[in-house]
């Protein structure tokens, strides 16, 4: 019965615990920045696991609160320094972040990116649809962003691609 419940687990320790790591997090991502949690390159996908760790460690073992606080704005201040550093040094940005992939260009569909970036037919379909688009010729681009998402350029009508601004493509890997 002790793997259910032990009476020397320390409960009341570990919920003082969570809402002070909870507390903390919320007041350093204020001043460090949403950015640190945000959904945009494998550097930020590590970074939120890395926390998650700590906050488990922290609440969990004999790691004090303050040892794991420490070790959240540590990295917090290591996301800010390396998102500063990625605005001045181009090099460290493409090594860092993924360059988004075109997957559509107009009504065509790009099979050889789809393949390269592990994305089915049925699943860009399922953008498409997501997205409102009722006929293929209504598609300008379809984008696999940096951030793993997918984003849909279409137009209205059949005619309106006029306005379309070539901008919203600058980056964009035409082949992968």
């Amino acid at each position: 019965m002790n793997w259910i419940y032990n009476t020397n687990d320390p409960l009341l320790e570990t919920l003082f615990g969570s809402v002070i790591v909870f507390i903390a997090i919320i007041i350093l991502t204020r001043v460090i920045g949403l950015r640190s949690f945000a959904k945009f390159t494998a550097y930020d996908f590590a970074f939120t696991i890395a926390v998650g760790s700590i906050i488990s460690s922290t609440l969990t073992s004999s790691t004090s609160i303050v040892h794991g606080i420490i070790a959240i704005a540590s990295l917090l201040v290591l996301t800010f320094v390396f998102s500063f550093l990625q605005r001045r040094v181009p090099t460290l940005n493409s090594i860092i972040s993924n360059k988004p992939l075109l997957l559509m260009n107009g009504d065509k569909i790009l099979d050889k990116n789809l393949k390269y970036a592990r994305i089915e037919k049925s699943q860009l379909v399922a953008k498409l649809r997501e997205a409102n688009v009722l006929n293929y010729n209504q598609v300008l681009a379809v984008v696999l962003e940096s951030t793993g998402d997918i984003s849909v350029l279409h137009k209205s009508s059949t005619s309106d691609s006029e306005g379309f601004n070539d901008a919203l493509l600058e980056g964009v890997r035409k082949e992968p």
